[in-house]
């Protein structure tokens, strides 16, 4: 294994034979070493192989400013991440998660605290995103003896958020306040509290993730099954005008309008949650 590129003391980069390129860190690895040089196995502590260019590149520049203690940290941030959540997450991750506790780390030391509008959300939408952050922040905080506040853990969860749904911050958090309000208009027309541990409310928040990012990006369902969603609204009526109720609001606020077969899946999704409790 040879290097490629020194970026720093710690982290060089190699290509394979099969010339895929490998970010390779160590404390000392590089330490008096120039291209061309072998690695020396044995100050191997972690290997990353990110397949997409551009991410590689960033994730480059990163570690040359960031210390090889919190990188440990993110790598096992995103092992539990997966292990967890049994989901495979966009290597985007290592940059922007290793970016943004980088950036927290930097803020507290200066005494700037930047609050979470939408944590509660992410508490109520994300529950096992947002215990794995708390249980980031717990890690953060002993290794370097910081006291980040929960917020953190929410921003961590939407980083985790983002690399599922291969979103972008911006887009997560938008989707994010999208489910709430849906889930609000629901709650206030059929006057309900949901039974938040329910296979149907979980049911639900998963029908509306995917929803809400047909709904920012301007796609819908291919088909358009008029007489199957005709019969549902004679069956399920009260689902329908709540359905009809978010058709309005989503035309109104997002300027996206919905077909029958979108309103179909989300009227049989809210007479699920809301008579299966």
């Amino acid at each position: 294994m040879k290097i490629d590129k020194v970026l720093n003391n710690n982290v060089v980069s190699v290509i394979q034979d099969d010339g895929n390129e490998l970010v390779v860190m160590g404390r000392g690895i590089a330490f008096q070493k120039k291209k061309g040089e072998e690695v020396e196995k044995d100050k191997i502590e972690k290997i990353f192989a990110l397949k997409d260019k551009q991410t590689s590149d960033n994730f480059k520049m990163l570690l040359r400013e960031v210390p090889i203690e919190l990188m440990s940290e993110v790598e096992a941030i995103i092992d539990d991440a997966k292990n967890n959540l049994g989901k495979k997450l966009n290597d985007n991750i290592y940059v922007s998660l290793t970016d943004h506790i980088n950036f927290a780390l930097e803020r507290h030391q200066k005494g700037a605290v930047i609050k979470n509008a939408l944590l509660w959300e992410i508490k109520q939408l994300y529950k096992e995103e947002f215990t794995i952050g708390l249980k980031a922040i717990k890690r953060i905080n002993q290794t370097f003896n910081v006291s980040l506040p929960e917020d953190e853990a929410g921003f961590i969860a939407i980083h985790i958020i983002n690399a599922e749904m291969n979103e972008d911050v911006t887009t997560t958090l938008n989707i994010t306040k999208f489910i709430q309000q849906i889930i609000n208009i629901v709650k206030y027309h059929f006057n309900v509290e949901f039974d938040e541990e329910s296979l149907n409310y979980f049911r639900f928040i998963t029908h509306l993730k995917f929803f809400a990012q047909r709904v920012f990006k301007g796609t819908h369902y291919e088909n358009d099954d008029d007489y199957l969603y005709i019969m549902i609204k004679q069956k399920h009526k009260e689902a329908a005008q709540c359905t009809e109720k978010i058709k309005s609001f989503i035309k109104h606020q997002y300027n996206h309008e919905l077909t029958n077969e979108e309103m179909l899946y989300l009227t049989i999704h809210i007479e699920r949650v809301v008579n299966r409790q």
